[in-house]
């Protein structure tokens, strides 16, 4: 992947990577119980190359659930830390699926010349899928990081409300975690972003670097 954009013309949007998944039933089912991990490594690789990070969370005050900031689950997932001086990492709280509707984030991104969008989080299919997809409409170059994304299976919409996990995987119309994935991979190739894998995104940083010496 290339990466010829001035680093001070890029971000990377790191969205919902936060508690309130592992302590939601459905963890179990996550697609990559080490997204933490691959996440983390995509922030340092945007640390090195001078990029924005902004961390994104989603929040419903008042709700009772996982995503209610009341019962202290929505902060950034355990091994994920802002910076240290914390203003350079803006981190910003969401209450809708796509990360620009109930936020300043397109002004913030205004402010500092940013044109380049990279993108990873959680849910693949959900707010990520969807922040793409509003911040392609908006002019951004984006870059979704595939395998820097996680998702749960999805039930058909005709499964009755409150099914349990097990009956989740055991219902045949489920549509695997991996398969809404693939989907998405294929609905934003071309159309509303590029698709990379975390070790492109290196690859593309090397090869910046060594163009630059």
């Amino acid at each position: 992947m290339s990466r010829a954009k001035d680093s001070t013309e890029r971000a990377l949007i790191v969205i919902d990577v936060q508690e309130s998944f592992r302590v939601h039933p459905l963890w179990e089912t996550i697609s990559d119980p080490k997204i933490a991990d691959r996440v983390h490594r995509l922030v340092q690789l945007a640390r090195q190359a001078g990029d924005l990070v902004v961390w994104v969370l989603h929040s419903e005050p008042g709700s009772g659930g996982v995503f209610d900031p009341a019962l202290g689950h929505v902060r950034l997932m355990d091994g994920l830390e802002r910076a240290a001086d914390g203003a350079s990492e803006p981190l910003i709280h969401k209450t809708s699926h796509n990360a620009f509707t109930t936020t300043n984030l397109q002004q913030l991104l205004t402010s500092r010349g940013i044109r380049a969008l990279t993108v990873c989080g959680i849910r693949t299919e959900q707010c990520v899928e969807t922040t793409t997809r509003v911040a392609a409409d908006l002019g951004y170059d984006v870059t979704l990081v595939i395998d820097a994304t996680a998702t749960n299976p999805i039930p058909h919409r005709d499964a009755p409300a409150g099914q349990s996990v097990a009956e989740l995987l055991a219902d045949p119309r489920t549509l695997p975690a991996e398969e809404a994935i693939r989907r998405t991979e294929y609905a934003l190739a071309g159309r509303f972003a590029t698709i990379a894998t975390i070790d492109q995104i290196e690859a593309g940083a090397e090869f910046a670097v060594e163009a630059v010496k």
